[in-house]
């Protein structure tokens, strides 16, 4: 699992032995590509493209049959092979490992991807209804997830993904 240390781990479920925590870097992640079965790809850049963690070069160094899950393909992915894919048509193989990129994961399971984004952004919407657009003006990390603002894209990331600066 690449991206996490243990401090970061808890209340994850126990997989055994052969699941090994390391600090994500170009090269460790090379290193453990060559014996994994599964990689699961989850880097997230708010409001920006996700910058490729895994390279074609490091794809073909995988062994035959390994399984990519690129769940951050709805911001471009972050393995270098990835390519959209749908819910109908999920998988492709690619240097002989195979691709799963589906768009949308949430959309296989829409009741529970609902109740669990009502539960994370209920809290910010009776802020802003109780207190107003001050709410998030007050907060920095609150104002830090505003997009757009009286029509225009105030987000630096999401200006530079649509050329909009």
């Amino acid at each position: 699992v690449f991206g996490l240390d243990q401090a970061n781990v808890a209340g994850l479920p126990q997989f055994g032995q052969r699941l090994e925590f390391v600090q994500s870097s170009p090269e460790r992640v090379a290193e453990r590509l060559v014996d994994a079965d599964l990689v699961i790809g989850a880097v997230l850049l708010h409001g920006a493209r996700t910058p490729w963690v895994v390279t074609e070069s490091m794809v073909k160094t995988m062994q035959r049959g390994a399984v990519i899950v690129d769940v951050a393909i709805d911001q471009g992915g972050c393995v270098e092979t990835s390519r959209p894919t749908s819910h109908s048509d999920p998988v492709y193989t690619k240097h002989s490992v195979v691709h799963y990129c589906v768009t949308n994961m949430p959309g296989a399971y829409p009741r529970t991807a609902t109740l669990a984004l009502t539960e994370a952004t209920l809290p910010y919407i009776e802020r802003i209804a109780d207190r107003g657009i001050e709410a998030v003006r007050q907060d920095e990390g609150f104002a830090a997830g505003i997009n757009v603002e009286a029509g225009r894209i105030v987000h630096a990331a999401v200006a530079a993904a649509f050329d909009a600066r």
